[in-house]
């Protein structure tokens, strides 16, 4: 077999460190303390006070500018899988490279295109979420668009309209999230081009600095209540 137990272990490291972030940050306590969570809040109230106004010009330019990153983002999740293709398919030049290096690193070739592969769907995840989250931000606007005026007399839809573009929000707000941390946990893959060891290594620091910025970062501190006691 291509890969060895320390390159099965390290994967499975990989895999599960993945999984466990996604679980924590999205059920359990964890999530109530997390950035993530703190945004959705204020996606909701966004859309509250979307409905209130009746020149809606300030909620179409936030509209703007978060559909131009997700655009962004897809552009280049789609770059990211062209290079990692060009790595595919210039296997043998790679594997001379890596022969001639003095790491001690091991050419194997189909243990190299297993890495290979593994980029591109890691990238190829990214771009479908990326390009998700634009057409949902491209939902939402629609959703604000439709929202009844602040005169408009029909509470009730006006009501049911900011909770769907909430709703509608926050699932594009998700899915953007979700592209980019496949983005940092590509970075952490680049590991095991070095080996497994590094491999765990570096999934161990993508995973330390992604719960630093969630729970403890300057960002999560500026959403702490600081009113006075």
């Amino acid at each position: 077999m291509a890969l060895s137990l320390p390159d099965i272990v390290a994967l499975g490291f990989f895999l599960a460190a993945w999984v466990s972030y996604n679980m924590a940050v999205r059920v359990g306590f964890l999530k109530r303390e997390g950035l993530n969570h703190s945004m959705d809040q204020y996606r909701t109230r966004w859309m509250e006070e979307m409905s209130r106004r009746d020149v809606r010009m300030v909620d179409a330019n936030i509209m703007a500018s978060l559909q131009n990153g997700a655009a962004f983002f897809t552009s280049t999740s789609l770059i990211a899988i062209g290079g990692a293709a060009t790595m595919l398919r210039a296997t043998d030049d790679m594997l001379k490279i890596v022969a001639e290096a003095s790491m001690g690193l091991v050419a194997d070739r189909v243990l190299w295109e297993l890495k290979v592969v593994g980029l591109l769907i890691i990238f190829g995840y990214a771009f479908f979420k990326f390009a998700w989250a634009y057409r949902l931000f491209n939902f939402t606007a629609i959703l604000i668009g439709a929202t009844p005026a602040r005169a408009d007399p029909d509470d009730a839809m006006r009501d049911a309209m900011v909770r769907r573009a909430s709703r509608m929000n926050i699932a594009a707000g998700s899915h953007f999230t979700k592209g980019q941390r496949a983005l940092f946990f590509a970075l952490a893959y680049f590991g095991w081009f070095l080996g497994p060891y590094a491999f765990m290594v570096t999934t161990a620091a993508v995973i330390c600095v992604m719960a630093a910025r969630q729970f403890s970062s300057d960002a999560r501190r500026a959403l702490e209540d600081d009113s006075p006691a």
